[in-house]
């Protein structure tokens, strides 16, 4: 059973051996400091494939409210979430990329927004009007198309479905986990394309600080292939095949 007025982050990481334990112990310092009155946190770690040393510096943060999962293979961001999504006991699940160029203290805004419109889910956007990013002209260019496009194929009204913080209830993600497939690049659309297609309309964006790391955020056009790829497959499974009403 899901606690009450217990929030749920989940971490994945892949390849994170130099960061990952500042990374879990910034986070945990800042829930511990932030969080509304009345709530509790755990930070659930998952460390997706053992291919360098990311399990035994995660360890090394030995935070009580910190698990850290791992397992052998690389499978992929959406496996990994999904993975710490099977192990969360809160009432509140969110997950934030490892790397910290998203703040951790967005969690907070997003949990108040998640009050305020009384949401099934808070996506974090880039794009939102309060949102404070150092953002590259062309990730910018790419991402308007892309999710115009995300709008047309999902009818998802959400300007920004990529940035690796979200929020949902637990009653959403108990419905939505056993129907999701993807692995990697579009594990985001299609949590969301699935709980709006299961009726859980209210998806609202919330505002986020982003700082970009220049020297690693440039284009990967494989990568931006194989989600255009995997966001084709939600859409057929979802219209053509209805796989997700099964």
């Amino acid at each position: 059973m899901p606690k009450t007025n217990l929030l749920s982050v989940i971490v994945p990481a892949y390849k994170h051996e130099r960061t990952i334990q500042k990374d879990l112990e910034t986070i945990d310092e800042t829930l511990k400091k932030g969080l509304p009155a009345g709530y509790d946190y755990e930070i659930i770690c998952v460390v997706d494939g053992r291919l360098d040393d990311t399990e035994t510096a995660a360890k090394k943060a030995r935070l009580a409210k910190v698990k850290v999962l791992a397992y052998d293979e690389n499978q992929g961001k959406g496996y990994a979430v999904r993975h710490g999504m099977e192990h969360a006991k809160g009432n509140l699940i969110s997950f934030l990329d490892a790397g910290m160029d998203i703040s951790p203290k967005g969690i907070m805004m997003l949990m108040a927004h998640m009050d305020w419109y009384n949401a099934d889910i808070i996506v974090g956007s880039k794009r939102h009007p309060v949102s404070q990013v150092n953002y590259p002209f062309l990730r910018h260019i790419l991402s308007i198309g892309y999710h115009l496009g995300v709008k047309i194929l999902f009818g998802l009204d959400l300007r920004d479905t990529q940035s690796g913080i979200k929020i949902f209830k637990r009653k959403i993600i108990d419905k939505i986990l056993p129907k999701l497939l993807v692995k990697r690049y579009a594990m985001d659309i299609e949590m969301l394309a699935v709980a709006r297609h299961l009726g859980f309309k209210r998806i609202y964006e919330g505002p986020i600080e982003v700082h970009f790391d220049q020297s690693t955020s440039r284009i990967d056009w494989k990568t931006l292939f194989r989600m255009a790829w995997d966001t084709a497959a939600v859409f057929y499974r979802l219209r053509i095949l209805h796989y997700y009403d099964k």
